[in-house]
């Protein structure tokens, strides 16, 4: 609610703004009764029109015309069209970061239990590989020192294989 004015001269004021700039004609208290039911009478809503226009929102061209927005009621139209206008733009993305997190964790999960399924079919494949082969040896020289985890491993793994080379 803007101060100084109460729901119901805000209720009006906004929709004396919009009939004008639909009609580009000064409005009527009658209209404004008849078209966007307020439920009250026009002289009800003529006593409004005339708070409105003695706090400056809305002027009257001639004593039998209706009543046109000044300048300060354009002022407080677009601020209050902007202010709801931001916080429905923060509510979106808000509700658009959320979405995207969430897909973001789930291709997370998909792509671990993924991984998981790569490594099991993995080992399935070297174990079908290897159980071919005649001998040990065969296997160890197929895995190689490249497949294996630590350093350590790797020169154990060459010398074992070098010295049955030799054998």
């Amino acid at each position: 609610m803007v101060e100084g004015l109460n729901k119901r001269q805000e209720k009006i004021l906004n929709a004396l703004i919009d009939e004008y700039v639909k009609t580009a004609e000064p409005v009527s208290s009658k209209t404004l009764a008849k078209k966007r039911g307020f439920n009250v009478s026009p002289a009800t809503v003529r006593n409004e029109l005339q708070k409105l226009t003695d706090m400056g929102y809305i002027c009257q061209p001639h004593t039998s015309a209706g009543r046109m927005p000044t300048v300060v009621a354009y002022h407080y139209f677009v601020d209050s069209i902007f202010e709801s206008k931001d916080n429905l733009f923060f509510q979106l993305i808000t509700e658009e970061i959320e979405k995207t997190k969430q897909q973001i964790e789930n291709e997370m999960k998909l792509a671990e239990s993924l991984m998981e399924s790569l490594g099991e079919i993995s080992s399935v494949l070297n174990f079908s590989c290897l159980s071919n082969k005649d001998n040990f040896f065969e296997a160890l020289t197929k895995l190689g020192p490249s497949k294996t985890i630590c350093d350590k491993n790797n020169s154990i793994i060459k010398s074992i294989i070098k010295e049955l080379e030799n054998f």
